[in-house]
């Protein structure tokens, strides 16, 4: 029965590790369409520092899902569940198969499992959770969080503003954790065959160098005038969530001198260091992937023969 369902290849890895390259390698002998799995490629204007690719690399490879929101928009996994599938079904009905390719790991497993059903957003819960930030600071609000809802607490990063409040925002709501409600509930699964593809560098000391080398190199083509275009803008916050992307949080942060330039360079380092380390974390937790590290010979081919080992 499963066999019967058409075909995806779900193309994942944590950042910097080369899967923008394999995926239009593949694109290349494979009758395949792309869709960009990234929370943050979805923003117009936010170029540089997500390494979008480039208007040729656009051009020649077309990524479905990439700069379809304003920065001062919110996308959420449930839009993007949504906008995937339609995507998706398109591609399929062509006769093609759809390529998903990036690193959200949340987007990833909204799309294969569906969301567990949580109670909406209420105004006056979420305006008394942010006068407590204001006052309290994240980590207390963190803190509080690890008291009603271990088990999210140690999911949620202790910086992530915007899932620390929706998770107590769920409890406040609902007198009930939120990882009990994510557990209990099963949303709708994919109707697709996942052909599951995790690209990482065979060392981590490689990754972290590649994503040093990476953020360097983002500052040489121009990151600080991006964001400074973004900062002038007066409906943007950094509490936003496009702001609060990685390398963008603390960019903003050093426009603003809270920080000096050098500790600008490190953070952003490490928090993609860290970001790197959720997204390995999140693919360890995932069913029959097929590993590619740089061991074994060329990528390119042994993911080709990989994906038509499966089709």
């Amino acid at each position: 029965m499963k066999r019967e369902l058409p075909p995806a290849i779900l193309l994942m890895g944590p950042t910097a590790s080369g899967k923008t390259e394999l995926a239009m390698a593949l694109a290349d002998v494979l009758p395949v369409d792309l869709i960009s799995v990234d929370s943050a490629l979805v923003y117009r204007g936010l170029d540089i520092g997500t390494a979008k690719p480039g208007l040729d690399e656009l051009r020649r490879y077309p990524h479905r899902l990439v700069d379809i929101c304003d920065p001062a928009e919110a996308y959420s996994a449930e839009r993007f569940r949504r906008d995937a599938l339609d995507e998706m079904a398109g591609i399929s009905a062509a006769g093609r198969i759809p390529l998903l390719v990036g690193g959200t790991m949340l987007y990833y497993r909204a799309l294969q499992y569906g969301l567990s059903p949580l109670p909406a957003s209420d105004p006056e819960v979420r305006a008394s959770l942010e006068e407590e930030l204001a006052q309290l600071g994240l980590g207390a609000l963190h803190a509080q969080l690890a008291g009603v809802d271990p088990a999210s607490a140690r999911r949620i990063h202790a910086n992530d503003t915007q899932r620390t409040l929706r998770a107590l925002e769920v409890w406040r709501i609902s007198g009930c954790p939120l990882s009990e409600l994510q557990a209990q509930q099963q949303g709708e699964r994919m109707p697709y065959r996942a052909i599951k593809l995790a690209r990482t560098p065979l060392a981590r000391t490689e990754l972290h160098a590649r994503i040093e080398r990476r953020f360097l190199s983002m500052l040489d083509a121009g990151f600080e005038a991006e964001v400074r275009a973004l900062v002038a803008r007066p409906d943007l916050r950094p509490e936003l969530p496009s702001m609060r992307s990685v390398g963008y949080r603390q960019m903003w942060a050093w426009l603003r001198g809270e920080s000096s330039y050098a500790e600008m360079v490190e953070r952003a380092i490490a928090a993609t260091r860290q970001l790197a380390k959720r997204q390995l974390t999140w693919l360890r937790s995932e069913q029959s992937v097929n590993w590619l590290d740089d061991s074994g010979g060329d990528v390119a081919q042994r993911a080709l023969r990989v994906v038509r080992g499966l089709l």
